[in-house]
């Protein structure tokens, strides 16, 4: 389980991460789809960090895949969030100060289902979202894709 430390500055305490989320709709576009993670029990996009080699596009496709079962294409890049006032610490030690690109996909194929990072998934509204023990740093995400903007915010 991460926690984040919120301080002036603190990120430079860190390493910098790339880390990419998707935001996937219901069919209505009324609902978006949620994990419920297993390391702390915290609802929230399905995500994950990007491996040397990947693209950002290809990051997100596979972490949907590997946390939820669906394929999905990108459809476009809602935004970019980072800020040098937070500082995630992992129970293993690591620090990171987090760069994280949320990108709209649209599912293709597969077959929802978890895996051994989730244990629970469902499609839920923004009035449903507000809640639930959601992941912090993915409200303000999920806030930007209900918006109905469809400009990239860099937050």
């Amino acid at each position: 389980m991460a926690k984040i430390i919120t301080e002036h500055r603190i990120g430079r305490n860190g390493t910098i991460r790339v880390g990419c989320s998707a935001v996937i709709f219901h069919k209505n576009r009324e609902k978006i789809l949620l994990t419920r993670r297993e390391d702390n029990n915290q609802w929230c996009l399905p995500s994950g960090g990007m491996e040397p080699g990947e693209s950002a596009s290809e990051t997100c496709i596979r972490e949907v895949e590997e946390e939820t079962g669906l394929q999905v294409a990108i459809k476009r890049l809602i935004g970019i969030y980072t800020t040098p006032d937070e500082l995630v610490v992992y129970r293993d030690g690591n620090k990171i100060q987090l760069v994280a690109l949320c990108f709209e996909g649209k599912v293709v194929g597969g077959e929802l289902r978890l895996s051994p990072e989730t244990t629970e998934y469902g499609y839920f509204s923004y009035q449903e979202i507000q809640e639930l023990d959601l992941l912090l740093n993915h409200a303000q995400r999920i806030e930007d894709a209900y918006s109905g903007e469809m400009t990239t915010f860099i937050r």
